[in-house]
């Protein structure tokens, strides 16, 4: 079986109870933080390696490893492929910076990009631009509605209820 879909089965898993969800999530995103941490210390490095090398080198299990793949992937310059990988699967963590940046706080996960080491990548302004581009970019804006009486937006220079608005 793909290791993705075990993974997910662990991660999702509906049998466990609340509080060891919450326990195994803390600690999985603790771990996380841990790689990124190392990740974004040398951002211009490309890692890679097969995810049960990768997996070693950031002492995670190979399940935790895969969760973390699945994480950065939409991150990455060349996404991995997820879907059908296992243990030997090469893989790599070469990512862009700012849609990583994006993506953690489209997650909400400030732990992640509020993480110190964004400072030496990007410039205050820059980081708090992102994180606006990001938060923009689900925000639906709805124009003004025409009312009956007012100029129709097709420009005939008539009353909307008389030319557009039939």
């Amino acid at each position: 079986m793909a290791l993705l879909k075990e993974w997910h089965k662990i991660a999702y898993n509906e049998k466990m109870d609340q509080g060891e969800m919450q326990r195994f999530w803390a600690d999985y995103f603790l771990k996380e933080q841990g790689v990124y941490e190392q990740l974004l210390t040398t951002p211009d490095e490309v890692v890679s390696g097969t995810v049960k090398e990768l997996a070693e080198k950031y002492n995670l299990s190979l399940m935790e490893m895969t969760g973390f793949l699945d994480g950065i992937n939409d991150c990455l310059v060349t996404p991995n492929p997820i879907e059908e990988m296992e243990e030997d699967t090469v893989v790599s963590l070469g990512f862009d910076k700012a849609k990583l940046y994006k993506g953690m706080v489209a997650a909400n996960a400030e732990w992640l990009y509020g993480l110190p080491m964004w400072d030496d990548i990007f410039d205050k302004e820059t980081q708090k631009a992102l994180y606006l581009e990001q938060k923009k970019s689900g925000t639906v804006v709805v124009g003004k509605k025409v009312g009956r009486n007012d100029p129709c937006p097709c420009g005939s220079g008539r009353k909307y209820k008389q030319c557009c608005g039939k």
